[in-house]
């Protein structure tokens, strides 16, 4: 059997979140991890994501990308979910518990995700306008009807479903988005739980080698 390429994923070669781990191929880096995956990762600047070749790979002129062989993806939930189907440890082997972490992963991207990107829209795009002051408190309470549903689903547990899986992963990294905010403290078995995620050996690495892209320091150890 020929070996398995190796894949290749696309990040920015200067993150606006100066590598606090936000960017979205931040994800995918830690599903490599989790799955002991080795991969390469290509630079791109923000008018190079913009030009016909890497608009080939990705046509909203976004990252990250991935590139396997003849495979190429977009969208960090389905790399994410291509990664999960092929490698073990981030999905159950139970068809049902299986299907449970797929759900959690849809969750995390389309019912807890909008309202906290509405925030980060509303805070860095909006600040000068009229309705700011009007508008920030609406949004902001738009998040805590969600986390307040989440964090009665999740109670005591440790993760969403049982074990640890992508469910918890996308989740995770979802509402890392928050910490920022103040918003997500007011939930602590919410806070403990991104606490859980961010103490996993897998996503300290894939932490560190994204923090290595901004600060052109590579991670040792």
């Amino acid at each position: 059997m020929p070996p398995q390429p190796i894949p290749v994923i696309t990040v920015f070669e200067r993150s606006p979140d100066r590598g606090k781990g936000l960017a979205r191929d931040m994800r995918v880096r830690w599903a490599l991890e989790e799955a002991g995956q080795a991969y390469e990762v290509r630079l791109v600047s923000f008018s190079a994501m913009k030009e016909p070749a890497h608009r080939a790979l990705h046509p909203f002129g976004q990252i990250p990308t991935y590139e396997e062989g003849a495979l190429t993806l977009f969208e960090s939930g389905a790399i994410v979910f291509h990664i999960a189907e092929h490698h073990a440890g981030l999905l159950p082997d139970d068809a049902n518990a299986r299907a449970r972490a797929i759900t959690w992963m849809f969750a995390a991207l389309n019912t807890i995700e909008p309202p906290i990107l509405d925030l980060q829209t509303t805070r860095f795009q909006e600040a000068d306008k009229a309705w700011y002051k009007q508008r920030l408190p609406i949004v902001e309470d738009r998040i805590r009807d969600r986390l307040r549903e989440l964090s009665d689903r999740l109670g005591n547990a440790d993760w969403l479903d049982g074990a640890f899986s992508a469910g918890d992963l996308m989740m995770v990294s979802v509402l890392l988005r928050l910490k920022a905010s103040g918003l997500l403290g007011e939930y602590p078995n919410l806070s403990a739980y991104v606490a859980r995620g961010e103490a996993r050996p897998a996503y300290k690495r894939a932490f560190d080698a994204q923090l290595a892209v901004f600060t052109g320091n590579p991670p040792t150890g």
